[in-house]
C-alpha cells in the first residue's frame, strides 16, 4: 500500500523508492541466468505490438524497449526485486500556452513490473497522466523469443513460383491494415500509388497502412520504389519487420536510413538514390535472417533478426503474416512487387 501511494506521486518520488529498491536488490549481482533476462514479444495495452530486451553482464541488469512505434530504445532503469522484474522508462509532456507555443517539457516517469512464469510474463505498467492527476495502471502480456537459429545457406534454399501481389490494374488482393483509417491508395499507370494529403488548416487525416490478403512465411521480395523528396514509407515482412523507405540520400549511414530494418540493423553502406528516382529492392527473409539489396548493392547480409520493429501488427515472429507497406507519413509508389516463398 506505502509503495502504490507513493506511485501516486510517482513524478517526483520515483526516483528515490527506485534507488532504495535497488539497493536492497544489490546484494545479488546479476545474474545472466536469471529467468527474465533474454529477449520478449510483448502483447502492450490495447493488443499492439512490444518488445522487451533484458541482459545482465558486468555485474548489472540493462535493457531495451520497443513500446508499439518508433525505435527500440534503451530503458532507463532495470533491476530485480522481491522476486519480480522493474523497469522505468521516461517519456517528455510538452507544456503548450493557448497559442500553441511550447512553454515547457516535463519529464514524466514510466514504471513496468514483471513476474515470470516459465516463458510466460505477466506485466503492469504505471503511466503518470499527462496533467499530473493520477495514474493509469494497465496489464498486458510477454512471451520468450526463441533463440535466433544459426544463419541459413542461401545458396540452398529452394523456392517456389513467383506471386505477383500487385496486378498494376486496382487494389485487389489488398486492403488497410486499420478498416476504420482513411485509404490514400490508388492505381495509376501501373503504379501503386499512395497520397495520404493533409488540408491545412484542417484535422489530421489519420491515412492507413495497406497489407497483402495473402500471408506469408519466408520468402523473397522485389519491387521498385519512388520516394518524394522527404518522403517516409516502409515495407513490412510478414507485417513484423519493416525494411525502411525514406528519402536518405547523402545522409550519414544510420539504422533509421533506407534499406535498414528500422531502428535494428543498419546499412552496411549507402546505396539509395536521390528522391524522385525508381529504386530497387530484393529482400530475402529466411529462418528470421534478413537480407537486403537496394539498387543492386547488398547492404544487409543475412543479419538475425531480434525482435518487431516500430509498427508491427504482431511481435509473433513464429506465424505467418503478410506484406504491408506504411501509407501514414507520406507520398510514395511502388511497382513490380513480385514474390516468390521459400519452399521446404
Amino acid at each position: 500500500m506505502i509503495f502504490t501511494k507513493r506511485l501516486l506521486q510517482l513524478n517526483r518520488s520515483l526516483p528515490s523508492v527506485l534507488a532504495l529498491a535497488a539497493l536492497a536488490a544489490a546484494a545479488s549481482a546479476a545474474d545472466p541466468n536469471n529467468r527474465f533476462v533474454g529477449r520478449w514479444a510483448l502483447t502492450v495495452p490495447g493488443g499492439g505490438a512490444g518488445w522487451l530486451g533484458i541482459t545482465a553482464e558486468k555485474g548489472y541488469y540493462d535493457g531495451s524497449i520497443l513500446w508499439i512505434a518508433g525505435s527500440v530504445e534503451p530503458v532507463d532503469s532495470v533491476f530485480v526485486f522481491n522476486d519480480a522484474l522493474h523497469v522505468t522508462r521516461t517519456r517528455d509532456v510538452q507544456r503548450k500556452d493557448s497559442n500553441g507555443k511550447v512553454v515547457r517539457t516535463q519529464r514524466f516517469t514510466d514504471l513496468i513490473t514483471a513476474t515470470a512464469d516459465g516463458d510466460e510474463l505477466k506485466l503492469t505498467i504505471f503511466r503518470p497522466r499527462a496533467n499530473g492527476d493520477g495514474m493509469d495502471q494497465e496489464e498486458f502480456t510477454g512471451k520468450r523469443i526463441p533463440p535466433v537459429p544459426p544463419a541459413p545457406d542461401l545458396s540452398r534454399v529452394k523456392y517456389g513460383e513467383p506471386v505477383a501481389l500487385f496486378n498494376e490494374k486496382n487494389l485487389d488482393g489488398w486492403r488497410l491494415t486499420d478498416p476504420n483509417q482513411v485509404s490514400g491508395w490508388s492505381v495509376k499507370d501501373g503504379i501503386l500509388i499512395n497520397d495520404p494529403v493533409q488540408h491545412k488548416g484542417q484535422p489530421h487525416i489519420s491515412y492507413g497502412n495497406l497489407r497483402t490478403d495473402r500471408e506469408f512465411q519466408d520468402f523473397d521480395l522485389k519491387l521498385e520504389v519512388r520516394v518524394p523528396k522527404d518522403g517516409n514509407s516502409g515495407i513490412y515482412l510478414r507485417g513484423i519487420y519493416e525494411v525502411q523507405v525514406a528519402d536518405t540520400y547523402g545522409k550519414r549511414r544510420d539504422p533509421h536510413n533506407m534499406g535498414a530494418i528500422y531502428s535494428r540493423i543498419a546499412p552496411s553502406e549507402n546505396a539509395e538514390k536521390p528522391a524522385g528516382e525508381w529504386q530497387t529492392f530484393d529482400i530475402t527473409l529466411c529462418e528470421r535472417h534478413a537480407t537486403v539489396i537496394l539498387n543492386g548493392k547488398k547492404i544487409i547480409d543475412n543479419q538475425p533478426l531480434l525482435g518487431c520493429t516500430g509498427g508491427a501488427l504482431s511481435s509473433d515472429e513464429m506465424r505467418p503474416g503478410p506484406i504491408y507497406l506504411q501509407g501514414d507519413h507520406a507520398g510514395v509508389e511502388y511497382r513490380n512487387v513480385v514474390l516468390r516463398p521459400i519452399v521446404e
